[in-house]
C-alpha cells in the first residue's frame, strides 16, 4: 500500500497547474505558475501540497500478472459497440502486459497530439520561446513579423493563463521605438513569410476551418485568428489571420500616439532594424496547453517549431517529416505516419503500440525534457478534455484522479492514451482507439478500460 499511496499522491498531483513543489511521474512534474490544482479525490487517495515520487519507488511495485490484466480488460473490449484495438504496458521494463491488435495503425485523432508535443519537447527543449517581432520596412513603414506563436494575444491577462505574448506590449514598445526616431506616423505591413505552403492539412474536413476548429495556420495570427477572442463560445476566424493582426496592431500604435494604418505582406529584409518583440511563454506551458485543452492552433504551430528547428520546409508536409526525423532519434518512429499537428487529419494513423510507447518515453526517469507531455495530460474527472461528466459515474469512477490521458475525438473515432498507476502502485502506460469513422463509438468505453487499469491489484 505504500506504494500505491506515493503513486495515487503523484498522479493526483500531476497536472498542468502549478504546485508549490514540482511533483512528478518518476519526477516528470516540470515548475509552473499556472492556476490551482484540481481538487483531490476523497475517495482514493489525500493529496498533501507537496513530494515526489522516485523511479525506485514504481519500480519496488509489483508488475501485474499479465493474465490477470487480462481477464479483466477483455470482457471491456468483448461488446457489441465498435472494437477497440488496446495495449498496455509497464513503463519502467517498457514489458507489453496486454495486447489487442496493438499493432494495427488506427486514426488517433487528437491523440496525434502526443506525437506532436514529445518530438517538439525533444528537438527543442522545454524552455524554447517563439518571438513575435516588429522591424523598419522601407519609408516610414514597420513590418509585423510573425514567428508562428500561437499564444500571441491582443486580450489583457486572464486568470489561470500563461503569461501570453501581448499585442498591447509589442505595440507599446514599437510606438516608443519609433517615437524615439522622431516618427509619429508609419504604415504596418506584415510578414507571415515564416511559413510556406498550404494553409489546411491533407485530410481535413472542409467545414474544420468554417466551423472554428482550426484557423488557416500561418506565422502571423492573434488570438489564434478568432473574430470574437473574449467569448469562448464564439467560434468564428478570420479568413486571412496575418492581415487582420496588422489591421489590430495598427490600431493599438494609433492608440499609442502612433498614428497607423494597415499596409500589405511583405518579407523583411535579413538586414531590417529591429524596434521591439514579445515572447511567447514556454514550449513546455504550450505543450500543456494544448494537451490538456486539445488546441489544434497551438498543436499545429508547435509541429512547425520542430520543421524550423531541423531546418525543414515550414509546411504541413515538412513539419511532419521533422516530426518523423526527430522521433527516429528517438527511436520512437515506428507505427506513426501523420500529416498534421493536431490531429484533424483523417489520413493520420497511429498504432496504439506506438502511441503508449511515446506516453511512457514521456514518463522515463532519464528524460526530463519531456516532461510537458505527461504533465499537460488531462486528469480524469477534474482538468480538459477529461472533466465531468467524464469519469464520475460506474465504474469509470475508479480511474477519476488517477488516470492523466489525451483524448481523441474525430467522427466515428475515439481514442485515449496516458498513464495510470494500478492498485499495487507500478506506472504502466495504455492506448485504446476505437473506430474507423464509419460508425458510431462510445468515448466511456474507453474510460472504463483506462480505470480497469487503475484499480487492477493485479
Amino acid at each position: 500500500m505504500q506504494a500505491r499511496t506515493l503513486a495515487m499522491i503523484t498522479l493526483s498531483l500531476l497536472n498542468v497547474f502549478s504546485i508549490s513543489a514540482a511533483v512528478a511521474v518518476v519526477n516528470v512534474t516540470p515548475a509552473r505558475r499556472l492556476s490551482p490544482q484540481p481538487p483531490a479525490v476523497a475517495e482514493r487517495e489525500p493529496a498533501p501540497t507537496s513530494g515526489a515520487v522516485t523511479a525506485a519507488d514504481h519500480a519496488a511495485a509489483d508488475v501485474p500478472d499479465a493474465t490477470v490484466l487480462a481477464r479483466r480488460l477483455t470482457p471491456l473490449l468483448d461488446t457489441p459497440k465498435t472494437p477497440v484495438n488496446a495495449v498496455v504496458l509497464d513503463v519502467v521494463t517498457g514489458r507489453a502486459l496486454f495486447q489487442r491488435n496493438a499493432g494495427s495503425p488506427a486514426t488517433p485523432a487528437s491523440t496525434t497530439k502526443i506525437v506532436t508535443s514529445v518530438a517538439a519537447l525533444s528537438a527543442l527543449g522545454p524552455d524554447h520561446r517563439i518571438t513575435t517581432r516588429t522591424v523598419r520596412g522601407g519609408g516610414m513603414s514597420v513590418i509585423l513579423v510573425g514567428g508562428g506563436d500561437p499564444s500571441l494575444t491582443a486580450l489583457p491577462p486572464r486568470p489561470g493563463q500563461p503569461p501570453y505574448a501581448s499585442l498591447g506590449t509589442l505595440a507599446a514598445r514599437t510606438a516608443a521605438a519609433l517615437k524615439a526616431q522622431g516618427l509619429t506616423r508609419t504604415r504596418v505591413d506584415f510578414d507571415a513569410t515564416a511559413y510556406t505552403g498550404s494553409t489546411a492539412a491533407y485530410g481535413w474536413k472542409p467545414n474544420y476551418i468554417p466551423d472554428g476548429e482550426v484557423a488557416p495556420v500561418s506565422a502571423l495570427a492573434v488570438d489564434a485568428g478568432r473574430v470574437f477572442p473574449a467569448d469562448p463560445n464564439r467560434k468564428n476566424r478570420v479568413a486571412n489571420p496575418p492581415e487582420a493582426a496588422a489591421r489590430t496592431f495598427a490600431r493599438m500604435l494609433t492608440r499609442q500616439g502612433v498614428q497607423a494604418e494597415a499596409g500589405r505582406g511583405v518579407r523583411a529584409g535579413p538586414d531590417a532594424a529591429d524596434l521591439a518583440a514579445v515572447q511567447s511563454p514556454p514550449l513546455s506551458a504550450l505543450v500543456e496547453h494544448l494537451m490538456t485543452d486539445s488546441d489544434n492552433d497551438v498543436a499545429e504551430a508547435v509541429a512547425r517549431q520542430v520543421a524550423i528547428k531541423r531546418g525543414a520546409p515550414v509546411s504541413f508536409a515538412g513539419a511532419a517529416r521533422a516530426v518523423q526525423d526527430e522521433l527516429t532519434g528517438l527511436g520512437a518512429a515506428a507505427g506513426i505516419v501523420v500529416n498534421d499537428g493536431s490531429g484533424l487529419s483523417t489520413r493520420n494513423r497511429i498504432t496504439p503500440l506506438a502511441l503508449a510507447r511515446l506516453t511512457s518515453l514521456a514518463a522515463a526517469p532519464d528524460r526530463p525534457a519531456l516532461r510537458a507531455a505527461i504533465t499537460g495530460m488531462p486528469v480524469a474527472g477534474f482538468t480538459g478534455t477529461l472533466r465531468p461528466p467524464r469519469y464520475t459515474s460506474g465504474s469509470a469512477q475508479a480511474g477519476a484522479g488517477a488516470v492523466r490521458a489525451k483524448t481523441g475525438t474525430l467522427s466515428g473515432v475515439s481514442t485515449l492514451a496516458g498513464v495510470t498507476a494500478d492498485a499495487d502502485g507500478r506506472l504502466l502506460a495504455f492506448a485504446f482507439m476505437a473506430g474507423d469513422g464509419s460508425g458510431p463509438v462510445d468515448p466511456a468505453q474507453l474510460d472504463r478500460l483506462a480505470s480497469a487499469v487503475a484499480s487492477c491489484g493485479c
